[in-house]
């Protein structure tokens, strides 16, 4: 390696002179063309201003105009997501709406190690078009009713994301039933606690899912119902089945249907067509009669309950008007075009995806589905050899989360840090060349296309932006995947309690740790938190608790009103929420949260220790797979549990001559010393104080999954749950 410097500092040199013979020949076309001047103006743009103030509290509304679509859904009086769906069929009726991968074939395929892992091999998406999107939801939504269930009736839809979920709840919405949502990720306990919490009869669900409800019916009485979207094999996982679709869990009967049988009942259709077109009107008087009421029960209020959103130990209730006013808070956001495409993959019971997946189908936008599994060329289901579905959808925005952002982060980085010598001296002098040109308000369209292709291509090549939510996006991370995805990573801040709609960033914000101003459906306070020395007049910008006051703002807990009352209030004539989240407001209206109550800890000597901070900093390390950070308040020093990489673990210990092979052998006191050094290393890197720095750490072998309890069905760390969890460890560290 020694003999390679003077010939990587020579390449280095002469790539450097090529790229500054680019710029001297292309700099003055590019600033007639880009203005860059104008980029800067907007970027530096005021996003929202404060309205009011008091002692403890400052007040902040968005500048931003109200689109197009939203003035015409007041004009219109479009104020369900029923009505939505309605226009959104209308305006765009014959295009391309929902689209899934055909799977052609499951094949075993041997791995290095001697592994076989079964693969899939995917066809071409399959679209359904936006009125057949609508007939479907209207059939289903009439089965369910001529299967028993009433309007207002809590329906839970249990499955993973895919075009049957949003169709099954259109239908739910057409009948003016109440969506019941369950990640399909949950552990039993968590499933069984949402089905018995809300009372349903009845559980739209998968096959996936299936043998779950092995263990989940006995504990839930009063399901009589599952509905399956793919039933052909199903009935394998359950102990009888008849003819009649009647399955027999431990003694009691459970119907079982399929999704397109419950579409085919066209009972209720037949009925009304034959009483409209009848002459004998008056002696069908009292039928009509009967289905008028039943219209009027179907008739929807924006201030009736839409969805809620369970989980333990809080469920969140949204009504339409909620859910309507947060999509539209969106919609002046950006501009979209024609040629977009949406790739799904998040899951469907989280607000944040149904709120962008109803966005896409009001812009007629169509959405491919995938999955975590089938989304690269490289992903673990994709057979070799053959596309991921990003490659054949070619999608030109797509919405993530800081875990999956920051494992796209890490793998690149792994790629180049293990190529060739001369592709990392390329990479590294790219990423600086594009950097400081970006700040000066310039593109580099010819690096974007032949440097960076490679990477872009990862994620289809089109993209035109990223969607970021659910949790703060390491700086870090969120420079680097901005710079090689060649787009906008646009991060935005709410919670369920919002409808996931609070602020977000535009195509013109290029800040890092922001997560942009104000949307038009809220306001946004900041409160004085003087334990932890947050106060509004702080120099050189506010800072505080936030609430969140709007129409976009849910209407409580479910069953839950003592916490409901506690965390929610009016004011003014407007809902409130408190978050417990810290934050702080820009000169310019931008929104950065800096912390949360419950994270911050007060060490011995008086220094504030952020949990989260901390944990967001230290988990882009190459090392870490997830970590959890613990400050004893009587203690100097903050700890940290760490769920290590396997791979970049077997790396350290090979350079430090230690041979061992599995995660078990790896978590030993000599490695967590070793682990300890790097991750200090890049505490410091990356700035953190001293007191923040953990002093010692312990190595875990488990793996935090929703199913294991560690962490949330979005994938956030449940930290008592992880603290009790390994308190003997916690106790070790510190003695």
């Amino acid at each position: 390696m020694t003999s390679l410097k003077p010939m990587e500092s020579a390449l280095l040199l002469l790539i450097r002179c090529v790229f500054s013979i680019y710029t001297f020949a292309t700099w003055p076309i590019y600033y007639i063309l880009q203005k860059p001047w104008k980029v800067k103006a907007n970027r530096s743009k005021l996003r929202a201003v404060s309205l009011t103030n008091g002692d403890d509290f400052i007040l902040y509304r968005s500048v931003t105009e109200i689109g197009d679509v939203h003035a015409r859904f007041i004009q219109d009086n479009i104020d369900t997501m029923e009505k939505v769906f309605r226009f959104a069929v209308r305006q765009h009726g014959q295009k391309t709406a929902l689209g899934t991968r055909e799977i052609l074939a499951e094949e075993d395929e041997m791995q290095p190690n001697g592994r076989v892992f079964k693969k899939f091999l995917l066809g071409d998406f399959q679209w359904r078009t936006f009125t057949q999107t609508d007939s479907e939801a209207e059939s289903f939504g009439r089965g369910l009713r001529e299967l028993g269930l009433k309007p207002r009736e809590n329906v839970v839809v249990f499955a993973e994301t895919r075009a049957e979920w949003l169709i099954s709840a259109n239908g739910l919405m057409k009948q003016n039933m109440a969506i019941v949502t369950l990640y399909a990720t949950l552990g039993d306990d968590a499933i069984i606690h949402g089905i018995n919490e809300t009372e349903v009869s009845c559980v739209i669900t998968s096959q996936e899912l299936l043998p779950k409800f092995k263990n989940i019916l006995p504990c839930t009485p009063d399901v009589s119902l599952l509905v399956n979207p793919f039933i052909h094999t199903a009935m394998e996982y359950l102990e009888q089945y008849s003819k009649v679709g009647i399955t027999y869990c431990y003694g009691r009967p459970v119907k079982t249907v399929r999704f397109e049988w419950v579409m085919e009942i066209q009972l209720e259709y037949s009925r009304t067509k034959k009483l409209f077109d009848s002459v004998t009107f008056q002696a069908n008087l009292g039928l009509y009669l009967s289905l008028m009421i039943r219209l009027l029960l179907c008739t929807q209020v924006a201030r009736q309950v839409l969805i809620q959103m369970t989980g333990s130990p809080k469920g969140v209730i949204m009504s339409h008007q909620n859910v309507v006013n947060a999509m539209l808070g969106y919609t002046s956001v950006t501009t979209f075009y024609e040629n977009d495409v949406y790739m799904a993959y998040l899951p469907l019971a989280h607000v944040l995806e149904l709120i962008s997946e109803s966005i896409w189908m009001l812009f007629g936008i169509p959405i491919g589905y995938s999955t975590p599994l089938t989304m690269t060329d490289k992903s673990s289901k994709i057979k070799r050899g053959s596309q991921g579905d990003a490659s054949v959808l070619r999608p030109t925005i797509i919405a993530s989360v800081p875990l999956v952002l920051d494992r796209i982060h890490k793998s690149i980085q792994e790629k180049i840090e293990g190529g060739p010598a001369i592709t990392k001296i390329l990479f590294n002098l790219a990423m600086e060349y594009k950097n400081e040109w970006t700040d000066r308000g310039y593109e580099t369209p010819i690096i974007n296309s032949t440097l960076f292709k490679p990477i872009r291509a990862l994620l289809g090549g089109r993209l035109r932006f990223v969607l970021s939510g659910g949790a703060p996006l390491a700086p870090e991370t969120h420079k680097s995947l901005k710079t090689t995805l060649c787009c906008p990573v646009l991060q935005g801040y709410g919670l369920t309690e919002t409808c996931a709609a609070t602020t977000v960033m535009d195509l013109d914000d290029y800040s890092l740790g922001m997560t942009g101003g104000p949307l038009t459906c809220c306001d946004v306070k900041l409160v004085s938190w003087e334990e932890g020395n947050y106060r509004i007049k702080d120099w050189p910008n506010p800072r505080g608790e936030i609430h969140i006051g709007g129409s976009n703002v849910a209407v409580g807990y479910y069953k839950q009103p003592e916490k409901t009352k506690e965390e929610f209030y009016d004011e003014n004539g407007r809902h409130w929420f408190r978050t417990g989240d810290i934050g702080e407001f820009s000169q310019e209206g931008f929104l950065q949260i800096i912390d949360r109550k419950k994270d911050l800890v007060k060490l011995q000597y008086g220094e504030y220790v952020s949990l989260g901070k901390v944990e967001s900093e230290l988990k882009i390390t190459p090392l870490v797979d997830n970590i959890c950070i613990y400050a004893d308040p009587t203690k100097l020093f903050p700890v940290a549990l760490l769920v290590p990489n396997l791979d970049h673990l077997k790396n350290l210990a090979e350079k430090n001559g230690i041979e061992l092979s599995t995660i078990e052998e790896l978590c030993n006191p000599q490695m967590e010393k070793l682990v300890l050094v790097e991750l200090q290393k890049h505490a410091v890197k990356c700035r953190l104080q001293k007191f923040e720095i953990p002093q010692a750490l312990t190595l875990v072998p488990d793996v935090w999954t929703p199913d294991s309890g560690h962490v949330t069905a979005a994938f956030k760390l449940k930290r008592k749950v992880v603290q009790d969890r390994y308190k003997a460890s916690i106790d070790r560290m510190y003695s």
